[in-house]
């Protein structure tokens, strides 16, 4: 289910985007200082689009995961349990050589 309902937003975002593109065709001059790039309206604010969600995503995991994470590790090292990245999980068999 979460398969087909993944795959259907994925066709709405694919079509919103090829509608976004083809009504930005327009040229527009993008100065990066040292060179100067003619790109499509659409694809530079598609382009801007990704790069803010993507900064975005990297400073809320810098600035909550992270510490989140760091305070789960002194609870459980206070609490006296293994954290979680450093539990080993199930023993596994060790294979030997049979001459």
């Amino acid at each position: 289910m979460y398969r087909f309902a993944f795959l259907i937003a994925a066709l709405f975002v694919a079509a919103l985007g090829l509608i976004f593109g083809t009504l930005n065709a327009d040229p527009v001059t993008v100065d990066l200082l040292w060179v100067q790039l003619r790109w499509p309206l659409g694809l530079v604010l598609l382009l801007a689009l990704a790069t803010g969600l993507a900064l975005g995503v990297l400073m809320s995991w810098l600035t909550r995961v992270l510490p989140l994470r760091a305070r789960l590790r002194a609870a459980e090292r206070k609490a006296g349990r293994p954290a979680a990245e450093t539990n080993p999980g199930p023993e596994l068999p060790v294979p030997t050589d049979h001459d």
